[in-house]
């Protein structure tokens, strides 16, 4: 299960506070209204992950996620509907273990920022780095299998 919250990022202060970043390139094999078929290229590692749909106002959802030959990926892609999203990630640690994954957006959505945060509870209180602003986690405008 992933339980993730959404915000949209209002400064660059992360940058400073991040201590890895990837080069993410991704597409959606299937964007249905139960879940989504997505194919990412992480850097040099490949994934296929299924998502599925979280009930109305609850944050989780079914995951399941396997690691693939990036040139399989690179086929995968192919199949894709809609946009090729490409999108640099930067990885800021936070208390307790969790982390705040902070995505800019390339392309298309040049200037687009959102962090997301993965919870142990739905109920879980996080208290938010200076960067984060407005949540979005149930806007659709701000999901990537949307763009």
């Amino acid at each position: 299960m992933e339980i993730e919250r959404k915000y949209l990022v209002t400064t660059a202060s992360y940058k400073q506070m991040a201590t890895v970043k990837h080069h993410i390139v991704q597409g959606y094999i299937s964007r249905e209204k139960t879940g989504t078929v997505r194919v990412r290229i992480s850097d040099d590692k490949a994934y296929l992950t299924i998502k599925g749909k979280p009930a109305v106002g609850h944050f989780a959802r079914y995951e399941w996620e396997k690691e693939i030959d990036v040139n399989d990926a690179k086929e995968l892609i192919k199949l894709c509907q809609g946009t090729i999203i490409d999108k640099t990630r930067w990885i800021v640690p936070w208390q307790d273990g969790l982390k705040w994954e902070v995505d800019e957006f390339h392309g298309k959505y040049e200037g687009l920022v959102i962090a997301e945060i993965e919870l142990i509870r739905e109920d879980q209180d996080v208290t938010k780095p200076t960067f984060i602003g407005e949540e979005v986690t149930h806007d659709p405008r701000y999901y990537n299998a949307n763009m």
